[in-house]
């Protein structure tokens, strides 16, 4: 039995997208992504579900405008 109701689910206003999604808009490999998944404080930010990475675009868009300043 799920905690959320399925109205609910559907509000979430960032989608959360997969690690050959983020690769494409990156324009950089699968693998790349990955690799940047387990560095730590410094990892892309990403959300575990079981065996699965998913990314915020939004988060990732942030983080990396963290680095260029």
């Amino acid at each position: 039995m799920s905690v959320f109701k399925k109205q609910e689910i559907k509000m979430i206003p960032n989608q959360l997208i997969t690690a050959k999604e983020l690769a494409s808009r990156l324009k950089v490999q699968v693998s790349w992504i990955y690799r940047r998944t387990r560095l730590g404080q410094e990892a892309i930010p990403h959300v575990k579900m079981g065996k699965y990475v998913r990314f915020d675009w939004e988060e990732v868009v942030e983080f990396y405008k963290g680095d260029l300043q």
